[in-house]
């Protein structure tokens, strides 16, 4: 990540942070009220093909201590009330910002893939991840919502697995590379105006 990329994201930060506060204390309040502790999910996540972190989301989810594997239709029954909406809303990722804040990722970028992935294709994320991580990015936009109907349909945790490492890693590293070599301060803004106002061209 160049220097200017990381000072925008930083400054973009303070700049949300103000506005965004009383939304994400109100979204940490009702999943306290209706769904109790814990209100941050920590869910471990890769920066590098070696490094990992922990991304913070607020919980959308019943808790289940083996949790594993994305998310898919076998885990459609753990998904709240409060955790439909707010995935919906995409309000589940404001504590992201911290993680931005931090420097374990940048608000444009691939979206920080699972270990077991990285560790069974390192060859498509040795690759993938020679950019940043980010809260959005190309295959966000692009393939999101295509990929929560392909999971959605699948019925087991074998299932989920199966269709996501077919499907999902090839197809969302070609949009992560292409992403990569386009990849200038003019198109992270755009993407990140896309991923806000939907309606924009790509």
């Amino acid at each position: 990540m160049t220097p200017m990329k990381r000072f925008l994201d930083v400054l973009a930060v303070l700049v949300l942070a103000i506005p965004l506060l009383p939304l994400g204390l109100l979204t940490a309040l009702a999943i306290l009220i209706l769904d109790g502790r814990p209100v941050i999910y920590w869910a471990e996540r890769m920066k590098t093909p070696t490094q990992s972190f922990k991304l913070a989301k607020f919980r959308s989810m019943t808790v289940q201590p083996a949790e594993s594997g994305v998310s898919g239709g076998d885990k459609s029954s753990r998904i709240t009330r409060t955790g439909r909406f707010i995935r919906r809303t995409r309000l589940d990722e404001l504590p992201q910002l911290w993680n931005v804040l931090k420097g374990d990722i940048s608000f444009v970028g691939p979206r920080p893939p699972l270990r077991e992935y990285v560790e069974r294709f390192p060859e498509i994320y040795a690759q993938v991840l020679k950019s940043r991580p980010g809260i959005t990015g190309l295959a966000t936009i692009v393939y999101h919502r295509h990929e929560e109907l392909l999971l959605a349909r699948c019925k087991t945790a074998a299932e989920t697995d199966a269709v996501y490492a077919r499907a999902c890693v090839p197809r969302k590293a070609k949009l992560d590379l292409i992403y990569q070599r386009r990849r200038n301060l003019r198109f992270d803004f755009y993407l990140m105006l896309k991923t806000v106002f939907k309606q924009l061209p790509l």
